[in-house]
């Protein structure tokens, strides 16, 4: 993507805004950027890369068609909009019409004739019925309610492109759907008014103008788990996208492999092999430090890691049938993307007079990968053996966190149940099972959890033939034997009580349960609301904290605990929690863990070390903070204590103690 693309002008983007198909664009490009929208992408980037703005149009034809036009430098698109229809120029569709539409499920036998918007009319939008306000009127109105604040803070990308905010959201953002206010949701607005949906209204101007008059609601009040379910895509429909990119990767040669691991100085003599979900270099989570962790740990015992994951990011694990490519690490090094094939002929070469006790193996996700290709690549590397890790729980069912359609704890049923019957992930639940039983039946695996809770849940719910099961946490907690720090006393009865949220702000791990509750009680003087992640929700009446694991300061969110002397975090995952890095990095910075019984080893972390409080639901949470109830939590009350928190070596740690 070139870096300086002029900003389009304001009256191409309102009319490319007019009639790109916002659904098409990001299914053909999947590789756009996260923090730009659709229409602004299109108008700085896409046309000039050849990207089609719908699928009737094609940039491409439009320009060869027209040379007046390339010569021009004219975007294409608005040029037909405004202008080249008008004149009967000819258009031909774009080349990713016929996949797109049957990967939708249309007919593509319909027309190719565009359904071209009204352009026309000099008046915008405004209310559904009566007379429709002027342009200056529309502007003045939303100019008067607009959050250039919020606006910018939710979007990035506009304060990059130099546009002004509510330029942008007059033009294009309120079409790509961008919140002009942290109370006023585009989104809800439109599903719950479908007659400014029919007129193509800009849903905040219809609001401010007419729709708050009317007693229709800026945004609902049916709750978080509403939207989840609203805006869940299924299973199968991420699983085909999955299948499609993957398709589009084209690997290297296995002597390229091989080429690699020669420059590298290594014939791997001693191995750990480990297969994941995704680059743990490359992205960051709890799974990603934890094979950080053992990288380093069997590096010090002589071994070189080889990692295997999939080069294309996949919602479950990849049929035999389904084309994928696996990205090779080595030692933390990208050596590329292979196929398995490649990469299992260069084991076999690789391993030929090395004995087999000198590898090792660990299965951290089967997700993304095929089981057959997995077992062949394990073992042409002379492995018969290993361990595998309960991250979650992918062994039991295509949604890997057992909530049903993302919402709700199932506690893995019987895949026969009726609870199945209606879960989003139902259909897909054999693929997981059949295929960790194949996987479990070739080698013989030790299962290795970080917490018995989990291993419990895994144990009565898997009927899977294992060779062991070992119980191995990620981090435990040792008290600090120095005196408190003043960072860590300081405050009193006139101190308000500091609640933080940990980590990125997802609905999985808990996020809208923070943010409603702060929004329920920002006024309040008795709380104060923290987040400390690394991305903030300007939604969120919360003090935001950057805060960026890394190995250089593994405890910096213990310590920024502590320096703000944030009284508890609340830590309400929607999933069972396996183990919660979280949960322990609460407690090392002296906070306690306010949670509930569906958090799985958060609660029994919290139990068992008297570290804080279950409620039982999001209302005697709510009650807790109206009552003053959780002010009991404060540090002055229960004198904090804070901890060292000491990491393990996961399977590192197994390998140099097979009886730690």
């Amino acid at each position: 993507m070139p870096m300086a693309a002029k900003a389009p002008a304001e009256d191409v983007q309102r009319v490319v805004a007019a009639a790109l198909d916002l659904a098409f664009y990001r299914a053909v490009n999947p590789d756009l950027p996260p923090d730009i929208g659709p229409i602004t992408h299109y108008c700085r980037y896409g046309w000039r890369e050849g990207r089609d703005p719908a699928p009737w149009f094609s940039v491409r034809g439009y320009l060869d068609a027209h040379p007046d036009v390339r010569k021009a430098r004219t975007e294409p698109f608005a040029h037909y909009l405004a202008k080249g229809r008008w004149e009967g120029r000819e258009i031909v569709p774009s080349r990713h019409r016929t996949g797109y539409l049957r990967a939708a499920g249309w007919s593509t036998r319909q027309s190719v004739e565009p359904p071209i918007p009204n352009l026309s009319s000099a008046r915008p939008p405004g209310p559904a019925s009566g007379p429709l306000p002027s342009l200056g009127d529309q502007r003045a109105a939303v100019a008067r309610e607009f959050d250039a604040d919020f606006y910018l803070a939710a979007n990035p990308d506009i304060g990059r492109s130099g546009m002004a905010p509510l330029d942008h959201f007059m033009a294009a953002g309120w079409r790509e759907g961008r919140d002009p206010h942290p109370k006023f949701s585009m989104h809800d607005y439109l599903e719950a008014n479908p007659d400014v949906v029919r007129a193509g209204l800009n849903p905040f101007a219809h609001f401010v103008l007419a729709g708050r008059h009317e007693g229709r609601a800026g945004r609902h009040d049916r709750g978080f788990r509403y939207d989840l379910i609203a805006r869940m895509r299924s299973p199968g429909a991420r699983i085909r996208d999955a299948a499609l990119e993957a398709r589009r990767i084209r690997p290297a040669p296995a002597g390229q492999l091989a080429g690699k691991l020669a420059a590298a100085h290594t014939e791997l003599s001693q191995l750990h092999l480990t297969f994941s979900h995704d680059d743990y270099v490359a992205h960051m989570g709890g799974v990603q430090l934890c094979l950080r962790r053992e990288s380093a740990r069997v590096r010090g015992l002589g071994y070189d890691h080889l990692h295997l994951f999939p080069a294309t990011p996949w919602p479950a694990v990849r049929a035999d049938t389904e084309t994928g490519q696996l990205g090779v690490l080595l030692n933390g090094t990208a050596l590329g993307v292979f196929a398995a094939q490649a990469v299992a002929d260069v084991l076999a070469q690789l391993r030929r007079g090395r004995d087999a006790a000198s590898a090792s193996l660990a299965i951290h996700s089967l997700t993304g990968h095929a089981v057959e290709e997995t077992i062949s690549v394990v073992r042409a590397a002379g492995l018969r053996e290993g361990f595998f890790w309960l991250h979650d729980f992918g062994s039991l069912c295509a949604g890997v966190h057992l909530l049903r359609d993302d919402v709700e704890d199932c506690a893995a049923p019987p895949a026969e149940s009726a609870a199945c019957g209606v879960c989003a992930y139902g259909p897909h639940r054999a693929r997981h099972q059949d295929a960790h039983r194949r996987l479990f039946e070739a080698l013989a695996l030790t299962v290795v959890a970080p917490a018995s809770v989990t291993l419990d849940l895994w144990r009565s719910r898997a009927d899977l033939p294992v060779a062991g099961a070992r119980i191995l946490p990620h981090a435990r907690l040792v008290a600090h034997g120095a005196a408190m720090t003043q960072g860590d006393t300081d405050g009193g009865e006139g101190s308000p009580f500091r609640l933080a949220f940990l980590g990125m702000p997802t609905a999985l791990k808990g996020w809208a349960v923070f943010r409603t509750l702060a929004e329920q009680f920002a006024d309040d003087p008795r709380y104060d609301f923290v987040h400390l992640g690394g991305q903030a929700d300007p939604r969120a009446p919360a003090a935001f904290h950057r805060i960026v694991l890394s190995e250089a300061e593994p405890e910096v969110m213990q310590n920024t605990l502590a320096d703000l002397r944030v009284d508890a975090a609340l830590i309400w995952p929607l999933c069972r929690e396996t183990f919660s890095f979280t949960a322990y990095e609460a407690a090392a910075g002296g906070a306690s863990v306010i949670t509930w019984p569906d958090s799985g080893n958060v609660a029994a972390f919290v139990r068992d070390h008297d570290m804080g409080q279950v409620l039982a639901d999001e209302a005697a949470l709510t009650e807790a903070f109206t009552s003053g109830a959780v002010l009991k939590l404060a540090r002055h009350r229960r004198a904090a204590q804070r901890h060292e928190l000491v990491y393990s070596g996961m399977t590192g740690d197994l390998l140099a103690d097979p009886s730690s």
